[in-house]
């Protein structure tokens, strides 16, 4: 059976740690390949110092055999950098392909308004609000003013979290792509989340 491909946006200064909990579980699956992208094919580096060099180009993307796009957070989200990628990400969503957002990156889909009828978090409602002015999704928000509880949320085609909640994130999208069945999740979760292997 062919694999479905899981792309992943790589960019100068990405928060390495948010990704660090899923990658693996993607790479080890035998659904899955994991496919990393820059804007041009350019090597990057992580927040963390991760001198990374991605599989392709963002013009590379395929959209029929894939499964989701992932957009990893990062201070260039709120600098408003890579705008490039909203034409990518309307086309995932057209194309019925599942888009995740963590952290920063949030507000690349409160910018496009991808947010506004649909249940997201973010890092907390007010950081969304200010980083967003035409954001106009507060009543869908999950969460407090000052929370981001509950850390990441599925609603349709869209996961959204807080850069608080990797573990949480990355159990979303566990979840979707079913690479687990529901109790293995649950066991997954309470391992990295709590130090707990659950028999």
């Amino acid at each position: 059976m062919k694999k479905k491909k899981v792309y992943l946006f790589l960019f100068d200064g990405y928060a390495d740690w948010e990704m660090g909990f899923i990658t693996p579980q993607i790479v080890q699956s035998e659904k899955y390949d994991l496919v990393t992208v820059s804007l041009r094919g350019e090597k990057v580096t992580s927040m963390g110092g991760l001198h990374v060099a991605p599989d392709g180009k963002l013009a590379d993307l395929s959209y029929a055999d894939a499964a989701l796009f992932i957009l990893p957070g990062g201070d260039a989200w709120e600098a408003k950098a890579f705008r490039e990628v909203i034409p990518a990400v309307r086309e995932f969503i057209q194309q019925q392909v599942p888009v995740a957002a963590i952290c920063g990156a949030t507000t690349l889909l409160g910018d496009m308004n991808l947010l506004d009828s649909i249940k997201h978090t973010s890092n907390t409602k007010t950081y969304l609000s200010q980083q967003c002015p035409v954001y106009a999704g507060q009543d869908y928000y999950q969460g407090g003013d000052n929370t981001a509880i509950p850390g990441a949320v599925t609603d349709g085609l869209v996961i959204s979290a807080s850069g608080s909640a990797p573990v949480e994130f990355s159990r979303e999208i566990l979840r979707l792509l079913k690479i687990y069945d529901e109790q293995t999740i649950g066991k997954w979760y309470s391992l990295f989340k709590h130090g707990i292997w659950q028999e």
